[in-house]
């Protein structure tokens, strides 16, 4: 099986590119042998389900942009993160004293060594060829395919936009947020375009919070380039919103969060381009 699929039409028929990097469920034989956990303990650092959501809001309809799913899980590779966050802890090719990120030293680096409470994910320590391979056929693939898309997108429209969407556990507290946005504090994408993703949730009656706790990582990152009009922004949905009870399985609130994901990306396709014409009779 491929490592992703890409939906949608080439070029794009939206200046919006969605990707879902950690949905992943297509388990080999040999990580799950590799494991010294159960595979439902892996499963647990999947953004469960929301490539359905992501599937249910890109649908058949024209103008619904670019979408990049990922299959191959994120216990075996991160696409989040950049190729030289590797851990030595479970990778034997990690580079003696390099320079340690803080999601490797917190155990969630290129390959996971830890989800949750598991000290452990491991039996052993993988071999730099093993993660040179994953890197080959699974990591780079997609961002080249990222950067092909987004680059095809700012050909056709003049702008593009990378809404990389996850889903992540309920938050603590009470009137907790339901969606976060990160742009990394502004660095990613202008604030135009985070608005209308705020004003589209708040209209659906979800509550929003901006880079507090999740300000986007790698991907949006690396893929982002404002100045050449390429924008990039990560979105975080509460699992609770389209999950049942115990968070396994598609619930009640699925339909309303596919359709507002369809209407954000519709906003952000509004607002991209409104903003090129705008740069376009300022020149």
């Amino acid at each position: 099986m491929a490592a992703f699929t890409r939906h949608g039409a080439m070029p794009p028929d939206s200046p919006v590119v969605v990707s879902v990097p950690h949905a992943g469920r297509d388990y080999p034989a040999a990580l799950l042998a590799a494991a010294r956990v159960p595979m439902a303990t892996l499963a647990l650092l999947e953004d469960r389900h929301v490539d359905a959501v992501a599937l249910g809001a890109h649908g058949a309809a024209q103008g619904t942009g670019t979408l990049l799913i990922q299959h191959a899980p994120r216990a075996s590779i991160d696409l989040n993160r950049a190729e030289d966050e590797r851990d030595p802890a479970v990778d034997e090719g990690a580079a003696a004293g390099a320079t340690r990120s803080a999601k490797v030293r917190s155990g969630l680096g290129l390959v996971p060594r830890r989800v949750g409470t598991a000290t452990m994910l491991w039996r052993r320590r993988f071999t730099d060829a093993e993660v040179i391979r994953r890197i080959a056929h699974e990591h780079r693939p997609y961002h080249a395919a990222i950067t092909a898309t987004l680059a095809a997108a700012r050909a056709r429209w003049g702008v593009a936009v990378l809404l990389d969407l996850h889903s992540m556990p309920p938050l603590p507290g009470v009137g907790r947020a339901q969606i976060v946005i990160g742009d990394r504090f502004g660095r990613t994408a202008p604030a135009r375009l985070v608005a209308r993703i705020e004003a589209a949730a708040v209209a659906a009656g979800v509550r929003v919070a901006l880079n507090v706790p999740y300000a986007g990582g790698h991907l949006i990152e690396r893929h982002a380039a404002p100045r050449s009009g390429i924008h990039a922004i990560q979105l975080e949905v509460d699992r609770a919103l389209y999950l049942g009870p115990g968070l396994m399985r598609p619930g009640p609130g699925f339909a309303a969060t596919t359709a507002l994901v369809r209407r954000i990306v519709a906003e952000l396709a509004e607002e991209a381009l409104a903003g090129e014409a705008l740069a376009e009779a300022a020149e």
